[in-house]
């Protein structure tokens, strides 16, 4: 193949894979097994939302296949998505587990978390467990470029998207454009900054003028980029005030003064060095500073 039909081959999967997944989504990271989480979810899929966003490592999968069958939305109308633990040693094993406690055939998308011990060890796992149903399509999460480099020179099935911080204060655009070279979405959690960048003058100077909140012209932000986005919340009527994002647009000097909060300088890395404490099934286990 050559490299322009390579080329070309690469921004069709980006293309296809950006039209499968919706561009909002709820993110469920610390929200605990039981009603909260399942109310949140049911109440992002009775609002609208047709993305939601778990993990294993999380500990609310049940919760969250509670709130998807509360909701009374049908089940191919909602784009699932889990993450493997790479602390674990299967990906087909836990694929199954996540499956029997969300109550469901197969997820949308199935990451691994973080690329714990290596970028490549568990992709053949995943391959698998993509292969036997269990998902419709694969990816990754807290992936840097040069370990999306290493893992899709070994992959057979290229990951779909690579889940990370990102926003306009975490605006990695090293790794974004090579995530976009290689066809692979890049997708944003934490994208408020769990509210620390609702304060920001310039985002509060915006929002005045445009008679918006903070969280919705941040989250604008992302629509206008095509990046899709998985803020959390836990009360509804933000759940509500964080879809209203389609209705308006970003004039461009604002999306160029949203470009200059960027406090990473434009890095091609995936994570901060600091690590966050998860519990899972009892045990805290280690894992990549991570507020989705």
């Amino acid at each position: 193949m050559s490299t322009s039909e390579l080329e070309e081959k690469r921004q069709a999967r980006l293309r296809s894979v950006r039209r499968e997944i919706p561009p909002l989504g709820l993110g469920t990271w610390q929200i605990p097994n039981g009603p909260e989480c399942v109310n949140a979810v049911r109440w992002a899929l009775e609002l609208g939302y047709r993305h939601i966003d778990t993990a294993q490592v999380y500990g609310n999968e049940a919760s969250v296949g509670r709130g998807l069958r509360e909701s009374g939305v049908a089940r191919d109308e909602v784009f699932v998505a889990t993450k493997f633990y790479p602390g674990s040693r299967d990906p087909v094993a836990q694929a199954e587990a996540s499956l029997r406690r969300l109550g469901l055939d197969h997820v949308d998308m199935y990451m691994i978390h973080w690329p714990q011990r290596g970028a490549t060890w568990a992709w053949p796992g995943m391959e698998r467990a993509r292969e036997l149903g269990y998902a419709r399509w694969i990816g990754v999460s807290n992936f840097s470029s040069d370990e999306m480099d290493q893992l899709t020179d070994q992959a057979t099935v290229m990951p779909a998207v690579n889940q990370v911080q990102f926003s306009p204060f975490e605006y990695r655009r090293g790794l974004l454009d090579e995530c976009e070279r290689l066809g692979v979405v890049l997708e944003a959690y934490s994208p408020l900054g769990t509210g620390r960048h609702l304060d920001d003058e310039t985002v509060e100077q915006i929002a005045r003028r445009l008679e918006r909140t903070p969280a919705q012209v941040l989250l604008r932000w992302f629509v206008q980029r095509d990046i899709p986005v998985i803020p959390k919340s836990t009360h509804r009527e933000r759940i509500q005030e964080n879809a209203r994002i389609f209705d308006f647009a970003l004039p461009d000097e604002d999306m160029a003064a949203l470009d200059a909060l960027d406090q990473t300088g434009g890095t091609d890395h995936a994570r901060e060095n600091r690590r966050r404490r998860f519990r899972s099934r009892g045990q805290i286990v280690l894992g990549p500073k991570h507020d989705a």
